[in-house]
């Protein structure tokens, strides 16, 4: 196995992928094509996730108190994000499901999209095909929205996403 070289960015996302997925069986090839991830990028993020004690060596079991322990705790401290220009792109955090009629406000966050149809303030997903993956998945959408709150919200908004993180990756 190769040597630990830290988390990247998208490995949070294909964590929060398998998670999304519950308890349906799922493989790496189907991981990449879903999430537009070369194969052996898929295969080498499990590695590191394996030594950040993040998913079991059996590389299939989620180890999700763990993975929830990282999200509030470590996520917007490994993987900051500061709004950035108003552009056209695909809404996340506070301004996306689950949470965009749990806050009143006039702030739209987006993910740049071309083709998107909302505009706000930029954020930097996890991974450069995050928008396309969560058009076609829409737990999986949920999941990163949850997780881009806890990057940027307030303390109110990423105790709620947090919460809300627990009861959809369903930690039991």
């Amino acid at each position: 196995m190769k040597k630990h070289s830290g988390m990247r960015p998208h490995d949070i996302a294909i964590l929060l992928k398998i998670a999304s997925k519950g308890k349906e069986s799922w493989f790496m090839k189907d991981l990449a094509y879903e999430l537009k991830i070369s194969p052996s990028e898929i295969s080498e993020s499990i590695n590191r996730s394996i030594i950040g004690g993040l998913i079991s060596s059996d590389k299939k079991t989620l180890k999700k108190l763990t993975l929830l322990d990282f999200l509030r705790s470590g996520l917007r401290h490994v993987f900051p994000q500061q709004p950035g220009p108003i552009t056209r792109g695909v809404n996340t955090a506070i301004s996306a499901a689950p949470l965009n009629n749990e806050f009143i406000t006039e702030e739209k966050f987006v993910w740049p999209y071309g083709k998107g149809n909302s505009r706000g303030q930029a954020l930097e997903p996890l991974h450069l095909n995050t928008p396309e993956a969560c058009l076609n998945d829409s737990k999986y959408y949920e999941l990163m929205a949850l997780v881009d709150t806890i990057r940027i919200g307030k303390v109110r908004e990423k105790n709620l996403a947090f919460e809300m993180l627990k009861e959809r990756i369903d930690y039991d």
